[in-house]
């Protein structure tokens, strides 16, 4: 569908009067409320339908919504859900592939429009998406001794790594101590131990049909591209010595303080930190990012989108689809919250160029890359994830374990929860 048919299209939806009430209730976090807001607001204004959000914590999107289909009534005509649940509420909520038309497809990354469809159904529009890229020191990057350091030593030039090689050569090179001392107190990345999604992007990195399952639901987590990830997720701590030796107590927010206080000289995170870089910090003004790590089946990254949905049991039906097409056709507006995150390609595309958003062409690159793909979509995913997939993780960050022997027995556990 070309844009003037596309836009005469959703013209016409909207010009449809609402069935039952001119105003949706929408359930969401707090920072899906914020990414939301603007969008709302304008689309009261061209429409008269009002938009009220009920914010709740994270886990309280997944348990309001479980009560209220298990009750068989709601008080939602749109819940914007993790892409984790998509699986757990396909069967209800509403299919939404009349919205998805040509216009909409070509202007989405791949990844969002495969994770979208369950069970043969568009269960939801993404409403904005993030994923892990590359963030780096530019003062360090571009100083002309660390430079000529850096290729005396290794033989090539310094510049934002693309390889897992260059990876583990810079974070190498970088650690060192500021003192003097002998004492390391700055580190070339860190290690994330309390979380498996990053070594899970590594895993399509490496050229694996899919991460843990494939799209069959067959259990592939011991495959061969599992464990050359694997084995590349710790061999900065197992074998360089390039992170902080606590790989076991750092999580995302860690991770995230160690670079925001000048102690890494790179880390893999969502891109929105970019924005969100404190002004006070040590690091603010330095910060250069560049696209997510590239194995041998090229650059990708586990994404994490987030969906409007209609719950079957909405009492606004059609007015609920006319926000969430509106929302997806306005889907820029969302970019000037905190957050500042969009799900289709030309609302990033809108903003490259412009100061402050540097992030959104390595994020684009990422959500696009061929190999980019999202997690299983399972209902038992997130306790694969818990009980088998990062328990073999952090036996691995062990470094007293065989790798292939830690994947072998995540593989038994898994089959465990899908075959009880």
């Amino acid at each position: 569908m070309n844009k003037l048919l596309y836009a005469t299209a959703l013209a016409t939806l909207l010009a449809a009067p609402a069935l039952s009430a001119e105003r949706i209730n929408v359930l969401v976090e707090g920072g899906g409320e914020m990414l939301q807001k603007a969008v709302a607001a304008k689309f009261t204004a061209d429409t008269g339908i009002e938009v009220n959000f009920t914010v709740v914590p994270y886990q309280g999107v997944f348990d309001k919504l479980s009560a209220e289909i298990a009750s068989g009534s709601s008080s939602f005509d749109v819940a914007t859900i993790d892409v984790v649940w998509n699986a757990k509420f396909a069967d209800h909520v509403e299919d939404l592939s009349d919205l998805f038309t040509d216009e909409v497809r070509g202007d989405l990354p791949p990844t969002l429009l495969a994770d979208a469809k369950v069970n043969g159904k568009m269960i939801g529009m993404p409403a904005w998406a993030n994923a892990e890229i590359v963030f780096y020191r530019k003062d360090l990057f571009e100083d002309p001794k660390e430079k000529a350091d850096f290729q005396a030593k290794y033989g090539s030039p310094l510049a934002p790594p693309k390889t897992w090689q260059e990876w583990r050569d810079m974070a190498k090179f970088f650690t060192r101590s500021t003192k003097g001392d002998g004492a390391i107190d700055f580190w070339g990345t860190d290690t994330i131990g309390t979380f498996a999604e990053e070594w899970m992007a590594h895993v399509l990195q490496a050229g694996s049909p899919g991460v843990i399952l494939d799209k069959d639901g067959n259990v592939i987590v011991d495959n061969e591209a599992h464990r050359k990830a694997l084995e590349f997720y710790i061999a900065p701590h197992c074998v360089d010595h390039s992170v902080p030796e606590n790989v076991n107590e750092i999580g995302w927010g860690e991770a995230q303080n160690l670079f925001y206080q000048g102690k890494t000289a790179m880390m893999k995170f969502w891109a929105h930190a970019y924005k969100m870089t404190p002004k006070d910090s040590v690091v603010n003004g330095k910060v250069g990012v560049a696209p997510m790590l590239a194995g041998e089946a090229g650059v990708a990254a586990i994404p994490g989108p987030w969906y409007n949905v209609v719950p079957s049991t909405s009492k606004n039906k059609e007015a609920a689809k006319k926000f969430i097409a509106y929302a997806e056709a306005h889907n820029a507006l969302g970019i000037e919250a905190p957050l500042g995150l969009a799900a289709t390609n030309s609302a990033y595309k809108s903003y490259f160029g412009k100061p402050g958003y540097e992030h959104f062409g390595p994020l684009l690159e990422t959500l696009s890359a061929p190999a980019t793909q999202g997690r299983p979509l399972n209902e038992h995913f997130q306790e694969i994830v818990d009980e088998a997939v990062l328990p073999a993780v952090q036996k691995a960050l062990t470094c007293k374990v065989d790798v292939a022997d830690v994947l072998a027995e995540a593989k038994s556990n898994i089959q465990d929860i899908l075959h009880p």
